[in-house]
């Protein structure tokens, strides 16, 4: 019911979307999804289909998903879509009747040139509708459905942000008992299947692939961000992170936290690993201030690196953070840099009801890497916290497994 419920929500969400980005139809089309899904199609529909399918949105309002006769059911009784046509042979000639009577004036197709989240439609679908469209006369209408797939992703509905907030809740009460596991002796494999344990017993899933979630890294001279998690072992003086979020319900969490092993007799981090902490703080929270509907991602990201100039340290080689969702890189717009490869995301404008991670990183020579990555939500007036952000470095003092009294 959760699930109905959602595309329910979403499907309502996308029909104002087109009115807002002034698009007249958006068809979402697939075939065979289980193989090579869209990854639009689960806020669309709430299962596979086999044959080829077309979802058809308009801005007046109208709708209809033309499906293979045995896909029609599970579509209709959603309660979504006014028309929901099954075929046996072809949709093609229901296709076009449809389209003539609404002769719309644009007609958004699901590719993109720049993001994997709004690109499903495959390479020879596209010369199908395309030629389907021909024959119309519609061909020159053609444009990218992104705008409007970026949206639906991107803005999250009240379900949504309560999924997502459960998913924050449970990460952050494995890292809780993870604290009390950590110790010198413990490798980053032991550690990371007991966290890994701990999602098992709660009947969760990693928000990523297992094998690197959670990614832990203990020390310096380590691989720092996805990788898999080593034989390598806690040592006294150590700053350790980790990287560890959960799927709850297709819904994810995505978190960092920094521990400091404590040196014999120390009862304190040093004052290298405190001040490298304290900067890490001022980064989050000055760029939570300013994430505000309107803003573009670079100019948080900016604040974020100049932060670091001023404190002699050396930039990240990343994005500041990323869009979380029904994964945990989920989104168009980024708050990063004027890179290449991330193309116009940092340039888009920020929107009520995006989700985002702000996850800063440093170096501490000879200790290893401190880094939190935190999670908000961008509301009309700013940015809001959805995780409870860690403000103290988390401290290990137990004593190393090798020095145990039986």
């Amino acid at each position: 019911m959760l699930k109905e419920n959602l595309i329910r929500e979403k499907v309502a969400q996308a029909k104002s979307l087109l009115k807002y980005f002034n698009i007249d139809c958006w068809m979402t089309v697939t075939r065979e999804s289980g193989l090579n899904g869209d990854p639009i199609l689960p806020y669309l529909l709430p299962g596979d289909v086999t044959w080829l399918t077309v979802i058809m949105l308009f801005k007046n309002g109208n709708d209809a998903v033309i499906a293979g006769e045995y896909d029609i059911a599970s579509v209709d009784e959603l309660g979504v879509y006014r028309n929901v046509i099954g075929y046996k042979e072809s949709l093609k000639s229901v296709f076009q009747e449809i389209l003539k009577n609404e002769n719309p004036r644009t007609i958004a197709l699901n590719y993109s040139e720049d993001s994997e989240i709004c690109d499903g439609l495959t390479h020879g679908l596209y010369i199908k509708m395309k030629n389907y469209l021909r024959e119309l006369g519609f061909e020159s209408r053609i444009i990218s459905s992104e705008p409007i797939i970026s949206a639906i992703r991107e803005r999250k509905t009240k379900s949504e942000i309560k999924l997502i907030k459960k998913a924050i809740i449970e990460a952050e009460r494995i890292f809780d008992e993870v604290r009390d596991f950590i110790k010198p002796g413990v490798s980053e494999i032991e550690i990371a299947d007991f966290v890994r344990s701990k999602v098992k017993e709660r009947n969760f899933t990693t928000a990523w692939d297992e094998r690197i979630c959670p990614s832990v890294f203990t020390g310096p001279e380590t691989a720092e961000a996805h990788y898999k998690p080593t034989g390598r072992k806690v040592e006294r003086g150590h700053v350790l992170n980790m990287d560890f979020g959960v799927k709850i319900d297709g819904y994810c969490s995505d978190l960092q936290r920094t521990f400091y092993v404590l040196e014999e007799g120390e009862t304190s981090p040093p004052e290298e690993v405190i001040r490298g902490f304290n900067t890490i703080i001022r980064i989050i929270d000055e760029s939570r201030k300013a994430l505000k509907p309107g803003v573009k991602g670079i100019e948080v990201d900016t604040i974020a690196r100049q932060i670091l100039k001023e404190n002699g340290y050396d930039e990240f080689p990343h994005a500041l953070g990323h869009q979380v969702g029904r994964f945990a890189h989920d989104g168009t717009a980024l708050l990063g840099p004027a890179w290449e490869k991330y193309g116009d995301r940092p340039f888009k404008e920020l929107m009520p009801g995006m989700v985002f991670t702000i996850e800063p990183r440093l170096k501490v020579e000879n200790r290893g890497v401190i880094t939190i990555e935190e999670m908000v939500l961008i509301a009309e007036n700013g940015a809001e916290w959805l995780s409870h952000p860690q403000k103290q470095i988390h401290i290990i003092r137990r004593i190393p497994i090798r020095d145990k009294i039986d």
